[in-house]
């Protein structure tokens, strides 16, 4: 197979910075940021007044600068910012055969950036990358065959937060807001609740899969998504924990007393046993009192976005640091405290939900792969 530099192909232009507009009138344009390349969630909008670089849908555009930078996203029209640059094509290519295989040498595009602290695409290596020099309705079959696969990954990934957000909107149905307690929940603090509040130890590590003779010391952002990720841990060696450590189990609700403003106070729940890994100082195991209060119930009740501002509250420390909650300010927050049978009833619909959540996720990863191996074949160097 023949093979030609992306530099033959192209002309890059960069975008400039613009003002934001609100009102959505003729002079206005769509404004494409990097966040633009991955989601069409959060439109918006600028003056056609100026200077504006435009691209259309055949163009490639790519983040140049930030962290972003090697992020490439193709079909769009608008007028592109100042930390992007278009890929315009000189040559007859089919833009999503080529921005495919732009987005498959991501690592490359990162590895070769040039910059000590904010990275930049570097140019020379961009320019060099190879695209093989196949027919165009070979380029077509095969980004529609992307497409298809690219398709079922999104269903997934879509099926996944639709079952988020149905526990989100169960929860409120079932409870009301937990802020203005439509429903008149009796009110009671969070100490009523709990029948103790337990902690590990700091200690150091490193992030690597365990040897035979190490345990993992899980990190706080094993909780801060709100799911919890047995993945995220530094592993120590055994000989180095000279205390009683705290093994995370089924069911254990585990909190994050420091972090960030956004992200203390996470909460979630362990799935199973994992006995080689244990807790640190800043993730606490909350044990609510049973037939009181579900764990379900809490965990959701925290992660609400209308409730995070009456627990972030609790949290002391200066501006822009980290984070932290005491028990005792803890204890003193009040909740609303529905029936139990209720609770009940609600963690077996989260249970449910969870459930075809992890069918959903195998079925994600399997499209995952299948995407990948596609990927892998078509562009093979």
């Amino acid at each position: 197979m023949n093979y030609l530099e992306l530099g033959d192909l192209i002309k890059i232009k960069k975008g400039k910075k613009l003002e934001e507009v609100q009102s959505i009138s003729g002079s206005a344009i769509r404004y494409i940021q990097i966040e633009d390349l991955r989601t069409d969630e959060n439109l918006k909008y600028a003056s056609k007044d100026g200077n504006v670089i435009e691209c259309n849908s055949n163009d490639i555009l790519i983040a140049w600068d930030g962290a972003n930078a090697g992020t490439v996203g193709f079909g769009l029209e608008g007028a592109i910012g100042s930390t992007l640059a278009k890929l315009v094509l000189i040559k007859k290519f089919y833009t999503p055969f080529v921005g495919r295989l732009l987005q498959s040498k991501f690592e490359f595009i990162r590895n070769t950036c040039t910059g000590a602290t904010i990275p930049h695409v570097s140019k020379s290596a961009l320019l060099s990358i190879q695209i093989p020099d196949i027919c165009f309705q070979e380029q077509k079959r095969i980004a529609d065959l992307l497409d298809k696969a690219d398709a079922l990954r999104k269903k997934n990934k879509e099926l996944l937060a639709a079952y988020d957000e149905l526990l989100k909107a169960t929860f409120l149905d079932m409870f009301g807001d937990p802020v203005s307690n439509p429903k008149g929940w009796k009110e009671k603090c969070f100490k009523d609740v709990v029948s103790g509040i337990v902690g590990g130890f700091s200690v150091g590590g490193e992030q690597r899969e365990l040897h035979e003779d190490e345990l993992g010391v899980l990190k706080v952002s094993a909780v801060t998504s709100g799911v919890f990720l047995p993945t995220e841990y530094k592993a120590i060696s055994t000989n180095k924990i000279d205390r009683r450590i705290i093994n995370p189990k089924r069911g254990d609700l585990l909190f994050s007393r420091a972090n960030t403003r956004d992200l203390v106070g996470a909460v979630a729940i362990v799935d199973k046993d994992y006995d080689r890994l244990f807790l640190p100082d800043k993730l606490w195991r909350i044990d609510l009192k049973r037939n009181v209060v579900s764990n379900h119930y809490i965990h959701r009740l925290l992660s609400t976005d209308n409730f995070r501002p009456e627990l972030t509250k609790t949290a002391t420390g200066t501006s822009g640091s980290m984070l932290n909650i005491s028990q005792a300010k803890l204890n003193r927050l009040k909740i609303p405290l529905p029936p139990f049978g209720l609770q009940s009833q609600f963690a077996q619909i989260v249970e449910n939900i969870e459930a075809q959540k992890v069918l959903v996720k195998q079925s994600l990863q399997e499209s995952e792969d299948l995407f990948n191996g596609l990927v892998q074949k078509a562009f093979k160097d």
